[in-house]
Order: structure tokens, then C-alpha cells, then sequence
């Protein structure tokens, strides 16, 4: 079993950062990929970025490409979601999620997680 446990959130200007973190626990970690989703108000929950444990193969969404930027540490079981050039649109609950064996399709959608970490409020003044 994986728990997400997550750090990290507030409020910053555009142009700011922040960095969100998520410690997993659970002794599965070979085959486990951990990913980041938002939601926004009024909209659907959507994928931000993902890292498969083993490996370290990142996954972006076109939207916080080039912005945002993931990674693990392994030796504290933590991932972290390091983001950059905010801007207000990036405004949103961020929710950390993970599973395991996940193949590459199924990545980016949100149902195909089965552990999800509480939200915390990112926002983002213009």
C-alpha cells in the first residue's frame, strides 16, 4: 500500500515559485510512478506531471512544460514538484496521486491512480 502524504502550497505572485512535496510510504516502490493533478474551480481535475520511481522517467504536461519540473528523492521517499514563471492560470488545488505498474497510457488520467495525497491551494496573484 502507498500514502501520499503532501507539503507545501500557498500564495505567490506570477512570475514566483513554489515547490510542493509528497512523501510516499509503502515498500513497493519499484514498480510505483507518482504524479501530480490540479483542479481549478468549475473544471475538471487535470494531470500536471508524473515520475515513474524507478527509472526516473518525468512526464509534463504541455501547459507546465518548460515551468514545472519533478523529482524524487529516494533516500526520503519524497517527490517533489518544483514550480517556476507561475502564472495565475496555474492557480488550483494541487493533489499528489501514485499507483503501481502503471503503463505509459494511462499516466496522464487521473482515475488510474488509486492513492491520492490531501490538496493544497496554490495560488497565484497577477
Amino acid at each position: 500500500e502507498v500514502s501520499c502524504r503532501r507539503l507545501g502550497g500557498g500564495l505567490v505572485q506570477a512570475g514566483g515559485s513554489l515547490r510542493l512535496s509528497c512523501a510516499a510510504s509503502g515498500r513497493t516502490f519499484r514498480s510505483l510512478t507518482m504524479g501530480w493533478f490540479r483542479q481549478a474551480p468549475g473544471k475538471d481535475r487535470e494531470f500536471v506531471s508524473a515520475i515513474r520511481w524507478s527509472g526516473g522517467s518525468t512526464y509534463y504536461a504541455d501547459s507546465v512544460k518548460g515551468r514545472f519540473t519533478i523529482s524524487r528523492d529516494n533516500a526520503k521517499n519524497t517527490v517533489y514538484l518544483q514550480m517556476n514563471s507561475l502564472k495565475p492560470e496555474d492557480t488550483a488545488v494541487y493533489y499528489c496521486a501514485a499507483d503501481l505498474g502503471m503503463i505509459l497510457s494511462s499516466i496522464p488520467y487521473s482515475e488510474n491512480y488509486d492513492y491520492w495525497g490531501q490538496g493544497t491551494q496554490v495560488t497565484v496573484s497577477s
